[in-house]
């Protein structure tokens, strides 16, 4: 067994490129966005001075034009992406298009990631992944999962709703879940490539969310009478949960490597304004309330990427065991949630602020306590694979008594 934490040069190098990115080209930029809002323009124009620094998409395959970088890589690259709350966008790192990069890599035919693969990997067109489903449907619970999908005369006809659909509105294709229906067909879910111009996919109100720097909105989808050929079928036909999981776990990782360097990012932002804040004839860096603050959100910060890091490295190394990445996932969530709310504490009145940014920061990273499975979700299973574990030594004992 061997510990070793030690960045490479060539990682390190690539880390400090993304770094001195993000500060000359990102940041710059984020008051006008905080203000108007991001835009499909000004995505395509910052991942093209993305990848004119060499630092564009470092965690997508290098055959369809990413950096290549290992997954437990990407966990130093993506922190420093997250830096700020644009630079996935400008890296091409963002949910949902990273996560399915991910997956039609791994599940897709020759055909689908020519077709799909190609172009979203490069930035040319957005994605999004819709599952999510009004009540009674699929949330924190898939096997709730309500949209079906029936045969027909060469290939499936959907049917269903769903919302907070991250990116929809403008992207170009869906991957979309469904319920296999009809005695003829393999029982289960299956995983279907629908584009975005198809009469049956209709995208349609955007919800007012908290969280609001992303491109696409969160929407509602209404899929009705929607046909999709049969080689649109993204995987195998009633193993969609399965072949979902290929996503999901990598993906709750990404999210923490994102959200860890926002959270970073809020850090530094208190703590420099901490050390020239003059309170009560001193620095408010030198009161001991607020020398509490900056020393737990430090802790925290090191536990996280610790535990993202860890959890990387099993995925990388081909572990399967979604466990890795939920047990990271929970803890990484409450984490940098708790590390931007102290540091909102921290700054004070200007924290609140969009100016300062954590304000902005605040509102984002709230939402990642809910979305790719909410922490209580995450908990009860973590919970039941102990008790499972504690059961079998349990019976191993006894029948060695």
């Amino acid at each position: 067994m061997a510990f070793d934490f030690t960045v490479p040069p060539t990682l390190e190098r690539q880390r400090q490129r993304i770094a001195d990115f993000v500060a000359a080209e990102v940041i710059p930029l984020e008051q006008q966005v905080f203000r108007q809002g991001m835009t499909d323009e000004l995505r395509l124009r910052l991942q093209g001075k993305a990848k004119e620094a060499g630092v564009f998409a470092p965690q997508a395959p290098a055959p369809w034009g990413g950096g290549g970088f290992a997954f437990d890589e990407s966990a130093v690259l993506l922190e420093e992406a997250g830096y700020s709350l644009l630079g996935p966008l400008a890296l091409n790192c963002a949910a949902p298009d990273e996560g399915n990069i991910h997956l039609l890599h791994l599940t897709g035919t020759p055909e689908q990631q020519e077709r799909y693969l190609r172009p979203l990997a490069s930035g040319e067109l957005r994605s999004c992944f819709s599952m999510t489903e009004p009540p009674p449907g699929a949330g924190s619970d898939p096997s709730a999962l309500q949209t079906r999908a029936r045969r027909t005369d060469g290939g499936w006809v959907l049917d269903g709703e769903k919302w907070l659909i991250t990116g929809a509105a403008g992207a170009a294709f869906s991957i979309v879940m469904a319920l296999n229906e009809g005695e003829d067909v393999t029982p289960g879910a299956t995983m279907f490539l629908v584009d975005a111009d198809n009469p049956g996919f209709v995208v349609g109100e955007h919800l007012n969310t908290i969280d609001a720097t992303g491109v696409g909105g969160h929407c509602r989808v209404t899929l009705k009478e929607c046909f999709v050929a049969d080689d649109r079928v993204l995987g195998e036909v009633g193993r969609g949960f399965r072949s979902a999981q290929v996503r999901l776990a990598p993906a709750r990782l990404t999210h923490c490597m994102r959200w860890l360097g926002a959270a970073r990012r809020a850090h530094d932002i208190a703590v420099e304004r901490a050390v020239r804040r003059e309170l009560f004839g001193s620095r408010l860096a030198d009161l001991g309330m607020a020398q509490s603050l900056i020393a737990e959100n430090e802790i925290d910060l090191a536990a996280a990427r610790a535990v993202i890091w860890q959890a990387s490295w099993t995925i990388a190394r081909g572990s399967r065991n979604s466990e890795e990445s939920s047990r990271a996932k929970v803890f990484a969530s409450e984490a940098v949630g708790r590390v931007v709310d102290r540091s909102v504490q921290l700054a004070g009145g200007m924290g609140t602020s969009e100016e300062l940014v954590l304000g902005r920061i605040y509102r984002d990273i709230r939402s990642f306590r809910i979305y790719d499975g909410a922490t209580e979700v995450h908990k009860m299973s973590i919970a039941k694979r102990a008790a499972r574990r504690a059961t079998e030594r349990l019976a191993a004992r006894e029948d060695g008594a």
